[in-house]
């Protein structure tokens, strides 16, 4: 029906949806340093407001060609300001298929070094937060009762 740089809309029958255009997908990082959780604030124009994140980036946006493990440890490190010696591949994952065929694939970051500020690109303004696994709920809470949005993926560290 419709194709931008980055989203297609999409129609099958009376079903209507969106997608990534040109394949693109994304890696989804959980790092823990010291005992807590990285996670990312940042503005999100669909949601008008901030939304509380676990760091992600697009795989081969810029760069085709680019593997999973390269785009995660790209992106934490210009999200979060921590470079990862490797990731470990969890899997392929939906966050709402009913309504997109956008899907992640989930890593785990080993092996982390602070070697910079982080913060994304100009344009992104990523707050970056470290938690200690045993505040994670409160936080979460406290982050949503200031009016963030939060990020599904945040369920996995809840233990859901």
């Amino acid at each position: 029906m419709w194709e931008g740089r980055f989203v297609t809309a999409q129609r099958r029958g009376r079903w209507e949806f969106a997608g990534r255009s040109r394949g693109i997908r994304a890696a989804v990082i959980l790092a823990e340093v010291d005992g807590s959780v990285i996670l990312v604030e940042q503005y999100r124009v669909p949601l008008g407001g901030k939304c509380l994140e676990l760091p992600a980036g697009l795989i081969g946006d810029d760069n085709g060609g680019e593997t999973v493990e390269a785009a995660a440890i790209r992106e934490l490190e210009e999200e979060t300001g921590f470079r990862a010696e490797r990731v470990e591949l969890l899997g392929e994952y939906y966050s709402s298929p009913g309504m997109l065929s956008e899907s992640f694939t989930l890593v785990r970051a080993h092996g982390l070094t602070k070697v910079g500020e982080g913060g994304g690109t100009k344009e992104e303004g990523i707050t970056v937060r470290l938690v200690p696994r045993g505040d994670l709920p409160r936080f979460i809470a406290e982050r949503r009762a200031a009016g963030l949005a939060m990020d599904v993926k945040l369920l996995a560290l809840l233990g859901f």
